[in-house]
């Protein structure tokens, strides 16, 4: 069963992906996430988005601890 995350603003996003807020933002203007909501100032993120873009982004080393 799939885990269900409510909407996320960048700094819950950053909590659950283990990362500072700013990387959010960084993935955001990368493309490599997309808000699912919110507003401009505040976008809302999808967690299960940001986990999968940190589960690739993250060294064997920063993922191993």
């Amino acid at each position: 069963m799939a885990t269900y995350f409510p909407p996320l603003t960048a700094a819950e996003a950053a909590l659950l992906a283990g990362v500072l807020p700013a990387t959010i933002r960084q993935w955001r203007h990368r493309g490599l996430i997309t808000p699912i909501g919110g507003t401009p100032r505040a976008p809302l993120y999808d967690g299960r988005a940001v986990l999968a873009v940190s589960r690739t982004r993250k060294t064997p080393a920063t993922a191993a601890a």
